[in-house]
């Protein structure tokens, strides 16, 4: 079964991957391993979580604005997310997807965290606004 949702684009691009989902706002500034892309904010419910290569799904960013510049070495090292969704995000996650040419939604038409499941296929055109979700154990 595949979902397909409407979304607001903030930084250009196409992404796709597993799902990494999370409740939790995320910060990039010392929640985020750059060299690995591995999430180590010890009070994080995805701590221990490799963001490379996946579509990170999150209610919005937290902390430094500092965490732009992270989001940027992620991208500059290849440890980042290939794209982001977020519920509303907030100026640092949207600068840093911008200036790492990361893919970033927001403001998806139904709630995002309700309907998409780490380890669910989603695919993020941030050209046209649109999602698609492929469910997990679906064929496309």
């Amino acid at each position: 079964m595949h979902i397909v949702l409407r979304a607001h684009p903030i930084a250009k691009g196409k992404g796709e991957g597993k799902a990494l989902v999370t409740r939790e706002p995320l910060s990039f500034w010392g929640g985020v391993d750059v060299a690995t892309g591995t999430i180590v904010d010890r009070n994080h419910e995805l701590v221990g979580e490799k963001i490379v290569g996946r579509v990170l799904v999150f209610p919005t960013g937290k902390g430094s604005t500092a965490g732009s510049f992270r989001i940027y070495a992620c991208a500059k090292r290849g440890t980042a997310p290939s794209a982001m969704i977020n519920v509303r995000a907030d100026p640092v996650v949207a600068v840093g997807a911008i200036i790492s040419g990361i893919p970033l939604v927001d403001r998806v038409e139904k709630d995002p965290l309700s309907i998409i499941e780490t380890g669910d296929y989603v695919v993020v055109d941030a050209n046209n606004g649109l999602i698609k979700v492929i469910k997990k154990g679906s064929v496309a």
